[in-house]
């Protein structure tokens, strides 16, 4: 049993990398180049039909699957592990994210940094939202190790977002909490082993 995975360097990509490597599944990695326009083959449609990476087939059963939110919590559930606590929580972790830091900050990364100096009002309007998610994140992991207790698929979901903090504005001074998060979990192996899929992408930011 495998799963092959399809997938680019951004940060829903890195999100089933790390998972797999996690989990201890072994996984055949298929690269989807984003900015060749690969993501429209045929082929891949039949796997993705938004044309989104990631995605992946799961060569035990012939399962195909899209959208890195509905990945994991088929991961989780196939495995029964990275499931947090009290996998509702789990689950609350895991829709902000899909819900809101990743759209959130993706808007951040275009206009802050692939388009700064365009939208003086885009640009307030999405450092503004994107400081205050990670204040968000820093509350919650105030009171808690993980966003579900104990690491999950929400930490999974969550954290290559955040790897992309360089480009979003953010004073680190005022997030001790998540800064603690971020660091302790870029430390793991597996997600060392998890960024570098599909090619190698250097060393992962620290703050």
């Amino acid at each position: 049993m495998s799963i092959d995975l399809y997938t680019f360097a951004t940060p829903n990509g890195r999100k089933i990398s790390i998972a797999l490597e996690e989990l201890g599944l072994p996984y055949n990695v298929h690269p989807v180049h984003i900015g060749r326009d690969e993501q429209f083959a045929p082929d891949f449609l039949r796997i993705s039909p938004n044309n989104k990476i990631p995605a992946i087939v799961d060569t035990e059963n012939g399962r195909t699957m899209m959208e890195s939110g509905a990945i994991l919590l088929y991961l989780s559930d196939k495995t029964g592990q990275l499931a947090g606590d009290d996998p509702w929580v789990t689950m609350e972790w895991l829709m902000l994210q899909m819900a809101s830091v990743g759209p959130m900050l993706g808007q951040a990364n275009h206009f802050l940094h692939f388009n700064s100096g365009k939208s003086e009002y885009a640009e307030a309007r999405y450092a503004d939202e994107a400081t205050r998610l990670y204040g968000v994140l820093d509350r919650r992991l105030g009171e808690a190790a993980y966003l579900a207790g104990s690491y999950s698929i929400a930490d999974i979901a969550t954290w290559p977002w955040i790897a992309r903090w360089p480009w979003h504005r953010i004073d680190w001074d005022q997030l001790p909490n998540l800064r603690r998060w971020y660091t302790e979990i870029a430390k793991r192996p597996a997600v060392i082993a998890g960024w570098d899929v599909p090619v190698a992408s250097g060393e992962i930011p620290l703050p």
